[in-house]
Formats: structure tokens, C-alpha cells, sequence
């Protein structure tokens, strides 16, 4: 003989949408925790402004300039271009992980760029983001210089 039990029986459920929420919830927060502020190694140029971007928080980087003349500059000291390519070579021995911050002036000529690029590939660095300011700076009042 069957009983049949006072507790209603249901089936098991997983929702999905809780858990896709949560799961966005958790990328954004680790987004955020990621970004950090990096010391600048490079010279002064006028930089173009963007809307999204990131800070780089590892001190193992390099930063290389090109400013609207077409001097290039290997963290702030300016060098010919034989030099420079003699210094991404001895760098790249060295750390040939190591990031590669590209800081062109706005008003520099597109080959400029395109010339660095071209050295920093010839080296052997694969990894090179460009430095631009945030529009978000702009409107916080700080240091002169």
C-alpha cells in the first residue's frame, strides 16, 4: 500500500538568470580591482584623448616617444634612431616580456609612429599598447607640469 506524504514534492530547479547576473557582477568587480595607476617613464608630449583606457599597475615596461618633430625617445632621454634600436635589442634580452607603452604626440606624422612600431616588431616585442590621457583627468584640477 502506498502513503502518499503531507509535503508536496517538487522538482529541483536551477535558475540560470540569478546566476548570469551574478556572474557579471563578479567580471565587473574584478575589472575594477585590475586597474591601477602606472609611474610615467616617458617625456612630456600632447597626447590624444580618449574615452576608455587603462592604467598598467607592473613596473616592468618600457616607454617609448615620438613627438611631433620625429625625435624618438627611449624613456625620457632622446636618441637617434640607431640607438634606440640598439637599446629595444638590449632591453628585450633582458625582460623580452616586458610591456611597450608607445607615446606618440598628437600632432606627430602618422609614419612617425609607423616607423617605431616597425622597430619595436624588428626586436621582437609583440605586446605594445598606446599611451593616451583619459578624457576623465581633464577635469580634475592637478600639478602643474
Amino acid at each position: 500500500m502506498y502513503v502518499s506524504s503531507p509535503i508536496p514534492h517538487k522538482k529541483a530547479r536551477i535558475e540560470i538568470i540569478p546566476l548570469i547576473d551574478i556572474m557579471f557582477f563578479l567580471l565587473a568587480s574584478f575589472m575594477m580591482v585590475s586597474l591601477s595607476q602606472v609611474h610615467m617613464k616617458g617625456i612630456k608630449v600632447n597626447l590624444p584623448t580618449g574615452v576608455s583606457g587603462e592604467t598598467q599597475s607592473k613596473r616592468e615596461y618600457i616607454s617609448v616617444s615620438v613627438d611631433k618633430d620625429g625625435h624618438y625617445f627611449f624613456d625620457k632621454d632622446e636618441v637617434s634612431e640607431q640607438e634606440l634600436q640598439t637599446r629595444l635589442i638590449k632591453v628585450h634580452q633582458s625582460s623580452p616580456e616586458a610591456k611597450v607603452f608607445v607615446r606618440g604626440d598628437r600632432d606627430s606624422a602618422h609614419l612617425n609612429v609607423a616607423h617605431l612600431l616597425d622597430y619595436l616588431r624588428s626586436v621582437g616585442y609583440y605586446k605594445i599598447s598606446f599611451e593616451i590621457k583619459s578624457e576623465a583627468l581633464k577635469a580634475v584640477p592637478g600639478p602643474p607640469g
